[in-house]
């Protein structure tokens, strides 16, 4: 009898660990999802449009900014998260993408020379893809309990939430997922009506629903990595590699939170695996970095003829801050002529009209991608001079005027 229940035992102990060990290799179903998706188009080999050619090349430095809608598709009442809960996502995207995350201070020494800041932050859409304003968070009740990785919570014919246009905004649908899957993405090039991120809900954010270990919001900041190009630090293989030359190989994933060194005989030297890196399978709270190589690869697909080049000329999270109103995505009809230049600058701007009226006695202001004021300054003159060099690198806009009589340009702080 002894022998029998000790045979039970080890049993039901095989049988937690496979569960357990199974949980944890399906937080990401990425890979498996590109299996059964191979991406089979890119901007190199499809036809070329207004809403595909390339808009302009990366700059050195610069500050990607990437809109972002959410469409939360719920059931019941705990799946209908908050506003909070989102809002929440979102600063810790920033934080991880710009290495601002405060955790970034536990990568240990070894690796810490190759934390890098990947310049990409994330925002709300302000403006809708019919050019009107938006909080860019969608509510949406579904009679489906739960989905699976098959893309029907992307589409509204299966009771889910129609993309919107995946050549201006990232699209990201917090849903009930089957089983024990936190999320999956498309990767660059995939088809444009299936191109976005799926995230489990209670793995959304830092607060509200969220569940520990996954209560810090990494599976959006793992996710969104492979939706710009990463892949899992082992490649998915038995010893195998990311292509990125600053991550070590790996023997396969790591789960729960390793203590520092963790070494396999797939390990170049004894600093192990990068464990802490967003792209493993960590728990959140281990997770804190990534690599100058991965923030190189993620980069470089927004340059010229990268499969996400036309984000840089999305400006769909800019809005009037003064008016509470949204920003067209084409200037709005003017008398107003002004040219502004050189665009783009790096000290200085000039801003100069033929018509005094444009420009004299009107206030300008100067605003970030948030629809923040960071200058305002009453020009007196036809031609005027502001100065930038303060400012951080990245995408702005003037603002000149106010009503019917304004005129709003953009330009890029280099």
């Amino acid at each position: 009898m002894e022998f029998h229940k000790e045979i039970r035992l080890l049993a039901y102990s095989l049988i937690f660990i496979f569960i357990s060990s199974s949980a944890n290799a399906q937080r990401c179903d990425t890979y498996e999802y590109f299996k059964k998706h191979p991406v089979t188009n890119s901007l190199s080999n499809s036809r070329v449009t207004e809403a595909t050619k390339p808009t302009r090349d990366t700059i050195s430095n610069e500050v990607i900014t990437i809109p972002v809608v959410i469409h939360v598709l719920y059931n019941n009442a705990a799946q209908n998260i908050s506003d909070a809960q989102i809002l929440s996502q979102l600063q810790s995207l920033n934080n991880d993408y710009r290495k601002f995350n405060t955790d970034a201070a536990n990568t240990p020494r070894a690796f810490a020379p190759l934390a890098a800041d990947a310049r990409i932050v994330f925002c709300l859409a302000k403006i809708d893809a019919s050019g009107k304003a938006t909080t860019g968070i969608i509510h949406k009740y579904t009679s489906e309990q739960s989905w699976t990785a098959d893309d029907g919570m992307k589409f509204s014919a299966q009771d889910g939430d129609n993309a919107w246009d995946s050549k201006r905004y990232l699209n990201i649908w917090v849903c009930n997922l089957f089983g024990r899957s936190l999320g999956y993405s498309s990767l660059p090039g995939s088809q444009a009506d299936k191109d976005g991120v799926v995230i489990q809900f209670d793995a959304f954010g830092t607060t509200g629903t969220v569940t520990y270990p996954f209560n810090k919001g990494r599976t959006a900041t793992h996710e969104i990595g492979h939706w710009l190009g990463l892949k899992h630090l082992w490649g998915d293989a038995n010893c195998g590699d990311d292509g990125i030359a600053d991550t070590p190989p790996q023997q396969n994933f790591n789960n729960g939170c390793p203590s520092f060194p963790h070494t396999t005989s797939c390990s170049i030297n004894g600093n192990g695996d990068m464990f802490m890196n967003f792209m493993d399978f960590t728990d959140d709270a281990c997770m804190n970095m990534f690599s100058k190589g991965q923030a190189m690869k993620m980069r470089s697909i927004f340059a010229t003829g990268g499969a996400r080049n036309t984000f840089l000329n999305s400006a769909v999270c800019d809005s009037n801050s003064v008016q509470h109103s949204a920003m067209p995505v084409e200037p709005a009809v003017t008398k107003m002529m002004i040219s502004l230049f050189p665009n783009p600058a790096i000290k200085f701007i000039n801003l100069e009209s033929k018509n005094s009226s444009d420009l004299i006695g009107k206030t300008v202001k100067v605003c970030n991608i948030y629809g923040g004021v960071v200058i305002s300054q009453l020009l007196l003159t036809q031609k005027t001079t502001i100065t930038i060099q303060h400012l951080p690198v990245g995408v702005y806009f003037i603002k000149i005027g106010e009503g019917k009589e304004n005129k709003t340009i953009r330009f890029v702080k280099e």
